[in-house]
């Protein structure tokens, strides 16, 4: 190697000692900066890549809401599709009437992320026990005291499932709850199918709430689940109203619906396949119709938000005195313009 003439071993050693030391200067407080962890996991950015295939959902930079001193405001993700949609809305609505930034836990973007274009940021799951929550608990309807929740990092707990949360920004929450294109394509697929050669046709989705509500809604909460009767009146509800109308029948309990369903006009289709492993398909088959029978649950009510038509549901499915009324307010799930028919509570009665 020719070093030139103005050089010599002297400066070139003080050269590499000097860049030696620097190198070993930064390192050392990196390393220092890194170990902070509490401080530390406010200035990174991080880039969620837990969602679904070809539907990748980002986190922006935590900082850059930190900067805009918003906090972070987040929900419990319990509960199945209906009760995650619920929440998810509830935080969304509550958040932005507090002016604060929400963001969903990582369970809950697992749970909704694949069906719908989720908008809010998601927390990585290595930095939510380092945030220092202060739990409020919800009931299932809009207070008065839920327009002023004090704190920057506020995290709702229960099952809030009801309009009077949202309904005035309706818009937001509809785009928040969009179908991914494979989605909905899947699901105007199977309807365009079972149109077959006919002109016209009024879809009418149909969602039968079975399974452990069976034995939960009679031995829990003095209530019943939907009979046969109820699902007569409201299809012949719809057969009245609309010549062309067809029903598509979503169920946990597909067996139970095929043998007490009449389906012998050959308009009913027993769509779903009854897995609720699997609610995402289900969900979008009913969700894409244009009006709603549902029976009770979260699923039937989302539902029944979404398509935006005419929603027969089951009313006066409990006892008066039933413990279930403490948690739930029909008056807060099902909105007004909807069309209840009472349900017939003679199995609850004790027999003379």
């Amino acid at each position: 190697m020719h070093l030139p003439e103005r050089c010599n071993f002297t400066q070139l050693f003080l050269v590499i000692c000097l860049c030696f030391f620097s190198l070993v200067s930064f390192s050392t407080f990196w390393h220092l900066q890194r170990k902070n962890s509490y401080s530390w996991w406010w200035t990174i950015s991080v880039k969620n890549t837990s969602g679904p295939p070809k539907h990748e959902h980002t986190t922006p930079s935590v900082s850059s809401i930190r900067n805009k001193d918003g906090g972070m405001w987040t929900v419990n993700s319990i509960g199945r599709l209906g009760n995650q949609m619920g929440e998810y809305a509830t935080l969304y609505a509550l958040a932005k009437l507090n002016g604060h930034q929400a963001y969903i836990l990582p369970a809950m973007h697992r749970y909704l992320a694949p069906i719908f274009k989720l908008t809010l940021p998601m927390i990585p799951s290595e930095l939510v026990g380092k945030i220092p929550w202060r739990n409020y608990g919800l009931h299932d309807w809009m207070s008065e005291e839920y327009r002023h929740i004090q704190g920057k990092y506020v995290r709702l707990s229960g099952y809030p499932c009801s309009y009077t949360f949202y309904h005035h920004i309706r818009h937001e929450i509809l785009q928040e709850f969009a179908f991914h294109d494979y989605i909905k394509e899947d699901a105007n697929r199977y309807l365009l199918q079972i149109r077959g050669q006919r002109k016209t046709v009024t879809y009418i989705g149909v969602h039968v709430r079975r399974g452990d509500y069976v034995h939960v809604m009679p031995n829990i909460w003095k209530g019943v689940v939907a009979d046969k009767n109820y699902l007569d009146k409201a299809m012949n509800y719809f057969r009245e109203k609309y010549h062309d109308a067809v029903f598509v029948v979503v169920s946990n309990g597909m067996a139970w619906c095929k043998e007490n369903m009449d389906a012998s006009r050959g308009d009913v289709y027993f769509a779903g396949d009854g897995q609720e492993s699997s609610p995402g398909r289900d969900f979008a088959l009913i969700a894409h119709c244009n009006h709603t029978i549902m029976t009770i649950g979260t699923f039937g009510i989302w539902a029944g938000y979404l398509v935006g038509g005419e929603t027969i549901y089951l009313a006066n499915y409990t006892l008066p005195d039933s413990p279930f009324l403490k948690v739930f307010k029909p008056s807060a799930a099902f909105l007004p313009e909807w069309i209840g028919i009472p349900a017939d509570l003679s199995p609850l009665l004790p027999k003379s």
